[in-house]
């Protein structure tokens, strides 16, 4: 082939790129679905059928030319089947074939397809196809079925593709449109430059040029395939630079004189073509990757919101609940604490021991409704506090008093070490003090089966503390960092006692609004600890406020 001939390979090698290239972007879109495969398939076999049809027209040798046109027939019965069965499948990701499609009609075309390659088909050629009208002057019997084998796959795939567009409806009979204008334009392409000019004009000069005649097919059909999925800046950027980098390396193959310079600019094309082809694999990988992410990332949201208004209506049933049953206990226990008291009379000592028992039942009970309105609390990510001068002594006094029937009921000594100086008034939330107070004292008798529990009140520099000792299981070291969370409890702790694991989180929270600190000391397991609270003596200008507890912030 002279320089001419290879600079006409030029446009010719641009559109079988082209075509190469949409064929893959196609099939990487979804490589599992059915209808971007059978696309692929077609654009391999275009690429083969015209670029035969193409070099036909550009050897001078008999016996290249006769194969080349053998082999153009081949990939002609292929070229049709593939647009078939492209139709066959369209737009379906799963497609299950039938056994006339599987046993009739693929047979019958590997059969014909194969007699291409036969004497039966083309036995001999006399002159070159570019020298004449290009028909050989030997015809096999084969020919005749050839025309009519290729004439019913045709129509056949053209009725099909008709019948499946007029029973479709909205985006997918856009689709079919579209592939329908592109099969009218490719085969009045194919009909008026490979039938009626060589035929009535006796013009062969467009024949090897069929590439050109597949493309318009090739590109309405990739567009209405992909469905924008894909018009995506980075794969359109991957897709020029590929296509650009292809038709450098092509000119360089045209352009080259030697032998061994053609072998490996050719073979350096080729491995554009393939690395190009992996490269935008890539980018639409990552593409849709991202889009996936996307839609997870809105079902992820949607689903958190929707699982944000259960916790809500959860916890708003549990504080409902929750204050409905605190009514009752709270009665008992102040009608309960007037009978000990003696306000209703002398009681037997046997009657007086059963009341004791019952009062320290229910103050258990008024715990465990107090630890659900915490969780309902902390659910609804919301604390109220309301803070006002307080007496701290008093209010710890109080604590004592309400749980001392809990140690003698365990034969525990319960100490109250009232301070030596006189301790000024806090501005504190009297009920949410009182709440942590209680907390570290029933903890402590909780976990103490023999001893004492001793809570201390005094004033240090700036700051009053409230402590409570025990000699109770004490607290292991790899355990020390884990109590002030929520749910952390102690490994054994259900030995000693029921619980949530909430009490010393949200006295921590307390603290925290309070501008105080809480921590615990313990020589180590069996040797007892000391939970202690410290409030700031300073007067802070505190208002009502509501702490978020997902946040973390007043």
């Amino acid at each position: 082939m002279d320089l001419l001939q290879n600079i006409s390979l030029v446009p010719v090698g641009t559109v079988i790129a082209a075509i190469g290239i949409l064929g893959f972007v196609v099939f990487f879109n979804n490589s599992k679905s059915a209808t971007n495969v059978a696309f692929l398939f077609f654009s391999l076999v275009a690429i083969f059928w015209n670029g035969l049809n193409y070099l036909a027209y550009q050897f001078e040798s008999l016996t290249i030319v006769l194969w080349l046109l053998r082999f153009v027939l081949f990939f002609a019965v292929w070229y049709c089947f593939s647009l078939l069965h492209f139709f066959y499948v369209f737009p379906k990701e799963i497609t299950v074939f039938s056994r006339s499609y599987k046993f009739v009609l693929l047979p019958m075309t590997a059969i014909g397809s194969l007699l291409t390659l036969t004497p039966w088909a083309i036995e001999k050629i006399n002159q070159l196809p570019s020298d004449g009208s290009g028909a050989p002057d030997v015809l096999g019997p084969v020919m005749p079925v050839f025309g009519i084998l290729v004439s019913v796959l045709i129509t056949a795939g053209i009725t099909l593709l008709v019948k499946k567009m007029l029973a479709s409806r909205d985006t997918v009979r856009t689709q079919y449109r579209l592939i329908l204008i592109g099969t009218i334009i490719t085969f009045s392409c194919y009909i008026a430059f490979n039938f009626v000019l060589p035929v009535f004009f006796d013009t062969i000069i467009f024949i090897p040029l069929g590439a050109f005649f597949t493309f318009p097919f090739v590109a309405f059909t990739s567009y209405a395939v992909i469905k924008h999925k894909l018009m995506n800046v980075k794969v359109i950027s991957s897709e020029i630079l590929v296509f650009v980098l292809s038709l450098v390396s092509l000119l360089q193959v045209l352009l080259s004189t030697g032998l061994n310079a053609i072998i490996f600019r050719s073979m350096v094309f080729i491995l554009v073509l393939v690395f190009g082809m992996l490269l935008i694999r890539s980018v639409v990988r990552e593409v849709k990757q991202r889009e996936q992410l996307q839609i997870l990332d809105k079902q992820l949201e949607e689903a958190n919101k929707q699982l944000k208004a259960l916790d809500r209506a959860r916890a708003e049933f549990i504080s409902l609940v929750s204050h409905q049953m605190r009514t009752p206990p709270s009665t008992i226990k102040w009608y309960l604490a007037s009978i000990l008291e003696g306000d209703f009379g002398e009681t037997s000592k046997d009657l007086h021991d059963a009341l004791e028992r019952l009062n320290i039942t229910n103050n258990a009970q008024i715990s465990l409704i107090e630890d659900l309105l915490n969780v309902s609390r902390i659910e609804r990510g919301k604390m109220e506090f309301t803070y006002a001068e307080t007496d701290i002594v008093k209010l710890t006094e109080i604590s004592v008093q309400v749980l001392l029937p809990a140690a003698v009921t365990k034969n525990l000594k319960l100490i109250f070490k009232k301070p030596s100086v006189k301790i000024p008034l806090l501005t504190i939330d009297k009920e949410k003090v009182r709440q942590v107070i209680n907390n570290l004292i029933d903890n402590a008798i909780k976990y103490t089966r023999s001893g004492s529990v001793t809570v201390e009140v005094k004033k240090t520099s700036g700051e009053v503390r409230v402590s409570v000792a025990d000699t109770g299981k004490g607290i292991r070291p790899e355990e020390a960092g884990r109590i002030f969370d929520k749910f952390g409890r102690a490994k054994d702790s259900s030995n000693y006692a029921a619980g949530l694991g909430l009490g010393l989180f949200v006295a921590k929270v307390i603290m925290a609004q309070h501008h105080g600190k809480i921590w615990a000391e313990s020589a180590g397991e069996g040797k007892g600890s000391k939970f202690s609270i410290a409030l700031p003596i300073a007067s802070i200008d505190q208002k009502s406020t509501t702490y978020d507890l997902v946040t973390q912030r007043g």
